[in-house]
């Protein structure tokens, strides 16, 4: 009932209003039909100023020929993830990935929807990554200065027979050029056993870069590796890409699972012959770099579901390193714990002599799904509630003493609804913090991984930030 006095129409408004991405829509006549508040923040205009108008009369710098959403029209094609780069009114440039796609009804065009998502922010961070390495190199700074790697191998701390067979194996490999593959859990250090690689090696004096895959739409990914040229599309730029610019040094690509499978074709070509072609250029640049490569999963699941193609694994599986995770090496646990204090009380300028013996069990006994990166946070947390010389347990993280809390209320058998209602919402929380911790804080991989929409986790962190 309530939905039919609503409306179709309004319930339609009121979802894609909620949409974090800019959606404008257009009849087959170009008229807007539909544009969102993240649309007109895009533009620098008013929603009023766009709506019921031509999308020529407001926005005069398009033409029938570089509108997509016009180009959509006379087509009836729609096109994909298409990169644009342009100013808008306020003199702001802003660098967005469109989708833009024909409203068919029974067959007959109606009008066109196009959805932008705004990449300036990641763009802007990834150019002055570039800028910043084609500066060192310009300079000629001293190699310490321009190397990105700063642990060796000795930074690894572990008494696991596994971890050190591990380690071992890192600094005969260090010794070749070979491609190496690093496989682990989220948090367990493959970065820090990659730098330690470079660092063991004849390229330690030269650059070491290191990119995440992950989050990156294939467009800007494409042209942050490889390099651009003008005009190779709107808002290019003459660039060089990582591979040039870790010319003679080491290249490690984190995530290389999140990598869409037509990077991972070309990334294959170079890693076969060294030759690295920019975007939309026909020159071709021979380059010697050293690639590692690191997932945070099986290489052999990633097979099966279609992240990772066959002959790229086979070509980076040349040499592959294992690093276990911190529960399958529990006698790491009190090192770790050790180390991070005292690394603290420097930091923090305490003077805290270690765990209590209840702590260090609770510790011992936890599964650390975000291992060695969620227990260097537990101990941070800790260091920031201890009072005195000793952690307790009353100073580390609810999520961590959370499961012990739960067994004992399900003990006790006295569950009514509102202990029940109680006993969720802590579980809840304990969920959603251990999966921030894993993420470091990134809102949308933490959605990622809890499998809910990014707006879904939004909206219970801010109800968990009111109830504090």
């Amino acid at each position: 009932m309530f939905l039919q006095q609503v409306g179709s129409d309004e319930m339609v408004k009121a979802i894609l209003s909620s949409i974090d991405e800019a959606i404008h829509a257009v009849d087959n006549t170009g008229v807007t039909i539909y544009y969102n508040e993240v649309a007109a923040k895009h533009d620098g205009v008013a929603i009023e100023e766009v709506l019921g108008k031509h999308i020529l009369d407001v926005f005069p710098s398009l033409t029938s020929e570089t509108s997509t959403l016009l180009k959509v029209i006379e087509t009836m094609e729609p096109i994909y993830h298409l990169p644009q780069t342009y100013k808008n009114v306020r003199g702001e440039m802003i660098d967005t990935v469109n989708t833009t796609l024909p409203i068919m009804v029974n067959d007959r065009l109606i009008g066109a929807v196009e959805i932008g998502r705004d990449y300036s922010q990641i763009k802007t961070l990834s150019n002055r990554l570039i800028d910043l390495q084609t500066k060192l190199k310009k300079k000629k700074q001293k190699p310490q200065e321009v190397n990105g790697a700063r642990y060796t191998i000795n930074d690894i701390l572990t008494s696991c027979d596994s971890l050190k067979i591990v380690k071992r194996q890192a600094l005969k490999v260090a010794k070749t050029s070979s491609t190496v593959l690093v496989y682990g859990e989220t948090g367990t250090g493959k970065e820090l056993l990659v730098q330690s690689i470079h660092n063991s090696s004849s390229r330690n004096s030269e650059a070491f870069i290191a990119q995440s895959c992950a989050s990156i739409p294939e467009s800007l990914l494409e042209g942050l590796l490889f390099g651009t040229v003008k005009g190779s599309y709107t808002g290019a730029v003459d660039r060089a890409g990582l591979f040039e610019l870790a010319h003679g040094g080491t290249l490690f690509l984190d995530e290389i699972n999140s990598m869409p499978l037509e990077i991972q074709a070309k990334l294959l070509r170079v890693l076969e012959d060294g030759v690295v072609r920019r975007v939309g250029s026909t020159k071709e640049f021979k380059v010697d770099v050293r690639v590692i490569v690191a997932m945070n999963e099986e290489p052999t699941y990633c097979l099966q579901q279609n992240r990772l193609r066959p002959d790229l694994f086979y070509r980076l599986n040349v040499f592959s390193l294992h690093i276990p995770p911190l529960r399958e090496r529990v006698q790491d646990i009190v090192l770790l714990v050790d180390y991070f204090i005292n690394q603290y009380n420097q930091l923090f300028g305490k003077e805290v002599k270690g765990c209590d013996e209840e702590t260090t069990n609770v510790l011992i006994g936890y599964r650390w799904p975000g291992n060695v990166r969620e227990l260097k946070h537990t101990i941070e947390h800790a260091m920031n509630m201890v009072e005195g010389e000793t952690i307790i347990i009353e100073d580390l993280p609810f999520h961590i003493t959370g499961q012990n809390n739960s067994r004992e209320i399900k003990q006790e058998g006295s569950l009514g609804e509102e202990s029940l209602r109680e006993l969720l919402s802590a579980y809840e929380a304990s969920i959603i913090n251990q999966a921030l911790t894993q993420t470091d804080g990134n809102v949308k991989q933490a959605a990622d991984l809890l499998k809910i929409p990014r707006q879904t986790l939004q909206y219970k962190i801010s109800k968990l930030e009111t109830a504090k």
